[in-house]
């Protein structure tokens, strides 16, 4: 080995270092030790912050936020704005589901809808896809949701095409200008780590509630995947492609507008499939800030704990996040087809005639027979009550294993971790947040973890903090205790990869809200339901990353322990594992902002924690309340994030 490392430090600095890091985070650490166990003879001032160290953060912002409103009269600014989506609103309102607005066209008949899209799954792939998007809507129909889904899908008609023209223009802004890009990935990062609720009471406050303001805190919400997508797509086109259209003449309009973007189209089609995905997450949470649609109801349908319609709006509101998945990520990986020379007009534009011809049909059969346009309430199916009676056959089935689990886990778990981490004094926590810090990453990840944390303390919400805190880190080490061999198990053949890869995927779309139904059948509304909840939305990107970082291992590696007599167990522990640890550390920091997401939205069924007091701050449209809390969330998780990069990172060298 080099006695010099390829950045120009010698070897033995590098374990001089290693060994000063080690030194000074065992000295933290034994000091925060010594702080645990001298607690009852420590001042109070370190078991909890003083009142005189909570800095007022909340009147701060509020007044920030006052002098923009109204002094600089932002408001007005933020009304024109609103008054402009709320006009996009009406028009797709009017055509989805007939409010009377302009163009006074609608409501287009769900035949005609389910048809339009079963055409668009099919030209984009085929007949599986066509079955999947146009049963989808026939589903909508036939169960009598046409109204609350057409709701929900026209904000996300009119959101999506902003959000993705927002962040077209500031990716291309943060690609061109590297000095935008630096004040633009911070803000990314922020945004990407502020629960849902964050958004929504700025948003409250300057636009008031309804439709228009579920559109805009969709639109703040979902942009930032655009504007990432946009920047690596832009980066990715190879110079011989720019230079190619710069030798044919083409000006620097031209070359951006006929070569990088089309050159770029797969990576920008996929931050558009995000941005639909995020879309629809936010338009179901924005029930909250009273968009209207199938969120509300399927919040009101949970506050009076009916299961089973609450299961068919929970089965809608998946399928609809299944189906523009799958059509978005289809139109990503479509390649447009050229039709032969001297092709005939009717030949090149088939798949249009048939559409066309489909259409007519539909509004046919809407003008002839009225359940073809639009099926009342008395004609819809509805699965409620044989779900009620099988959910109710299933639980008292199991109750006495639930029953037995939630005595268990509240009186022997749950509640002395809690209790435990809250008996702590904050200096002792900051101080062994410090050493870990130190150990990993020097004296800049500890300063690190010390700017994240200092601020949590010093906002008064301490204990709230503590309960995130316990929440998180128990539902993510059971989560990890089940997804890591599950993992392991898939990655060891092909076909189980591809079944779990494809189920994550599934999953992963659907929106957070839908994981509370099963939770509170089985278990009630107690802190079992929320961590169960937690689990099961942060195990998700934990086996996903555990199958592909494990089957990404270069196969020569594998044969070459083979050839060395390894032992599979000794390949996957000292081969596989290693290698894949840098994706393993990713999909362990998404499992962590997964269920920093859940823990918040969970706070409907019950916590103490930061998440309840945000929603209270949304009740009463506190803006510093609720943006101190969403920070303090957030640099929980950028805290995290930054200390697995940097192991991950480290022990990959």
């Amino acid at each position: 080995m080099s006695a010099r490392a390829d950045d120009g430090i010698p070897a033995g600095a590098r374990v001089g270092a290693g060994l000063d890091a080690r030194w000074i985070g065992g000295l933290l650490a034994g000091a925060a030790l010594l702080l645990i166990l001298s607690k009852p003879l420590l001042p109070a001032g370190l078991i909890r912050p003083p009142d005189w160290l909570v800095l007022p953060f909340a009147d701060w912002i509020n007044a920030v936020f006052d002098f923009l409103r109204d002094d600089l009269g932002l408001i007005h600014v933020t009304r024109g704005i609103s008054s402009g989506i709320e006009a996009a609103l009406d028009t797709t309102a009017n055509l989805l589901y007939g409010r009377s607005r302009w163009p006074h066209l609608g409501p287009i008949p769900w035949v005609v809808v389910a048809v339009t899209m079963a055409m668009a799954g099919y030209a984009l792939r085929g007949w599986r896809l066509a079955a999947l998007t146009g049963g989808t809507f026939v589903w909508i129909a036939v169960m009598g949701q046409w109204k609350w889904a057409m709701e929900t899908l026209s904000v996300i008609a009119v959101a999506t095409p902003v959000s993705v023209a927002l962040g077209l223009v500031l990716g291309i802004l943060g690609w061109r200008s590297p000095r935008f890009e630096k004040v633009l990935n911070p803000v990314l990062n922020l945004a990407q780590s502020l629960p849902h609720f964050a958004y929504m009471i700025p948003v409250v406050v300057f636009v008031g509630v309804g439709p228009k303001s579920g559109a805009i805190v969709t639109i703040i919400f979902s942009v930032p995947p655009m504007i990432r997508m946009t920047m690596l797509g832009l980066r990715r086109v190879a110079p011989e492609i720019i230079e190619a259209g710069q030798m044919c003449g083409a000006s620097r309009w031209q070359v951006m507008t006929r070569v990088r973007l089309p050159a770029a189209r797969t990576e920008i089609l996929i931050g558009v499939n995000q941005v639909i995905m995020q879309s629809l997450a936010m338009v179901v949470l924005a029930s909250f800030i009273g968009m209207p649609g199938l969120g509300q109801k399927l919040l009101q349908l949970l506050q009076a704990l009916k299961i089973g319609l609450s299961f068919e709006i929970g089965i809608t509101i998946v399928l609809l996040a299944v189906a523009l998945d799958r059509l978005s990520k289809a139109w990503a990986q479509h390649q447009p087809a050229h039709p032969e020379h001297g092709a005939s007009w009717a030949s090149r534009n088939r798949l249009w005639l048939v559409w066309a011809g489909l259409v007519a049909l539909g509004f046919l059969l809407a003008s002839v027979f009225p359940y073809f346009h639009v099926v009342g309430r008395s004609q819809a199916l509805s699965l409620a009550g044989p779900i009620d009676a099988a959910m109710d056959a299933l639980i008292q089935m199991v109750k006495p294993v639930t029953d037995w689990l939630r005595w268990f886990l509240i009186g022997w778990v749950l509640i002395p971790l809690r209790n435990a981490i809250l008996w702590l004094p904050y200096a002792a926590i900051l101080l062994a947040l410090a050493a870990l810090g130190w150990r990993i990453g020097g004296w800049r990840s500890a300063a690190v973890c010390l700017a994240f944390f200092v601020p949590i303390a010093l906002s008064g919400w301490w204990d709230r903090a503590m309960i995130t805190v316990y929440t998180v880190c128990t539902a993510v080490t059971l989560a990890l205790l089940v997804s890591l061999p599950l993992g392991i198990w898939a990655a060891r053949d092909q076909g189980r990869a591809t079944r779990v890869l494809l189920l994550c995927d599934t999953f992963q779309t659907f929106p957070s809200f839908i994981y509370l139904i099963p939770v509170v059948m089985l278990f009630g509304v107690n802190d079992v339901a929320v961590v169960a909840a937690v689990v099961v939305f942060a195990a998700v990107p934990l086996i996903r990353y555990t199958v592909e970082g494990l089957r990404n291992v270069p196969s020569e590696t594998i044969e070459a322990a083979e050839m060395s007599g390894a032992t599979r167990r000794q390949i996957l522990w000292s081969v596989r594992m290693p290698l894949a640890l840098p994706t393993l550390m990713v999909g362990l920091n998404q499992s962590v902002m997964f269920a920093l997401f859940m823990v918040i939205i969970a706070a409907f069924i019950g916590t103490q924690d930061l998440g309840q007091e945000m929603q209270r701050a949304l009740s009463s449209t506190d803006v510093g309340k609720g943006l101190v809390l969403g920070l303090a969330v957030a640099f929980m998780g950028l805290m995290v994030d930054h200390l697995l990069m940097r192991w991950a990172a480290r022990r990959t060298v």
